[in-house]
């Protein structure tokens, strides 16, 4: 069955849900299980760790409780999510679209850190911080992994690591230092082959095939280690621009980004699915938010359009839990939900726009430094900050993906034969 049928019979389901009475809509017949994101959270708020039955052996219910007490000496706050990662799952194998949906379970929560299993490297952690890199939790995370006594180390004992060096606050140190060695093995070049094809002994190959076997397996071990610390620097580096700085490459990654749009598409339609019709007011908008974020995501062109699916996601989240949260931060939504609203004038124009924005946007405003922005195409071809299109031309532009305008209303005004941005 394809995505598009399966979401229009979700639709279809939840508005006939809408239609029928109350009282026996109240009874709680149907399913009404959570997602997978939903019942992470859900265990999130009890206790500082989740971790997944497959994972239970590894770190029992004992070591849980410790885990769970050594954060909270902490005092950061830190969730643990430990679930196995594959293609295809609820979260597509990948750690940033997991983090992502629990951070957006959280509106309330300014700060979050949010450890979990890596998708790409198995017996691996991942780390992730907002609104800012204050605690260095990537680093931090990443070192924990590549420290001499964490190398036969269980999962349990990996996370309780990983937990100390992010309140450590020092992991971008400590990650240069366990790596360096890597660094070095990556750089150097291996032994070189001897010519011939005789050998020292008894005329065969076999000795000089068993000599260097010796040195180019753990060589290559080194050299994949040394991969895997490259990929996590160039994951955690950003460019920075003097004018307009653009967003880094990690975050522009459109496959990523509409991966985790799809999980946030397709869980927001579970979550109106199961809603209890009776007391969710805000449901037919959320079905609306759902249906629209289905449309944008099916016709996107670019990263802009993907983002509009997220926001749109967001704000059918928010009709099904009644919150009041701001909307994505309006200079880059992937910097996830605004923290506050601040007054912002672009250059060479006199009118003043009350935007949401994230810490770190408040605070290179604050600091006279441009902020990191998403960005579009321009019709002649050129790279703009997104909200730089004329507002007839992008709905993105028009609605500041939630500062200006609620993205749904900006859609529903939508000219047919207007694009959605571009």
């Amino acid at each position: 069955m394809s995505t598009d049928v399966k979401r229009l019979i979700t639709v279809l389901a939840a508005l006939a849900a809408l239609g029928t009475d109350t009282a026996h809509a109240a009874d709680g017949d149907g399913d009404d299980r959570p997602s997978a994101g939903q019942r992470i959270a859900n265990a999130l708020r009890t206790s500082p760790v989740h971790v997944d039955e497959a994972y239970a052996d590894a770190v029992p219910p004992s070591r849980q409780r410790q885990l769970a007490d050594r954060i909270r000496r902490t005092g950061l706050p830190i969730k643990v999510v430990l679930t196995p990662l594959t293609k295809g799952d609820a979260f597509d194998g990948d750690s940033e679209v997991l983090a992502g949906i629990v951070r957006d379970r959280f509106p309330d929560r300014r700060e979050l850190i949010v450890i979990t299993t890596d998708g790409d490297f198995s017996h691996s952690l991942e780390g992730y911080e907002w609104p800012s890199d204050a605690h260095q939790a990537r680093d931090a995370v990443a070192a924990a992994g590549f420290l001499a006594e964490t190398r036969d180390a269980g999962l349990a004992d990996l996370t309780a690591k990983a937990v100390d060096l992010v309140a450590e606050g020092k992991g971008r140190q400590r990650y240069e230092e366990a790596t360096r060695d890597l660094d070095a093995a990556a750089d150097g070049s291996a032994p070189p082959a001897r010519s011939g094809t005789g050998s020292a002994v008894g005329g065969s190959g076999s000795a000089v095939t068993g000599w260097w076997l010796l040195i180019a397996v753990p060589a290559l071990a080194l050299t994949v280690l040394a991969a895997r610390a490259a990929l996590l620097r160039s994951r955690a580096s950003s460019p920075v621009v003097p004018q307009l700085v653009f967003a880094s490459a990690r975050a522009a990654d459109e496959a990523r980004v509409r991966r985790r749009a799809e999980a946030e598409v397709l869980e927001l339609g579970e979550s109106t699915q199961a809603a209890d019709v009776a007391t969710t007011p805000g449901l037919q908008r959320a079905l609306d938010a759902y249906a629209a974020a289905g449309k944008v995501l099916d016709g996107a062109r670019g990263l802009p359009d993907l983002v509009g699916a997220l926001a749109l996601a967001q704000e059918g989240r928010d009709a099904l839990t009644g919150s009041r949260g701001l909307p994505l931060c309006f200079f880059n939504p992937l910097h996830g939900r605004a923290a506050l609203r601040t007054g912002w004038r672009r250059i060479g124009r006199r009118d003043r726009l009350d935007v949401a924005v994230c810490q770190d946007c408040a605070d290179a405003l604050r600091d006279h430094r441009a902020p990191e922005v998403l960005t579009d195409t321009a019709r002649d071809g050129r790279t703009v900050a997104y909200f730089e299109l004329p507002a007839d031309r992008s709905v993105w532009a028009a609605t500041g993906y939630g500062s200006l305008m609620s993205p749904l209303d900006g859609l529903d005004g939508l000219d047919s034969r207007r694009p959605m941005a571009g």
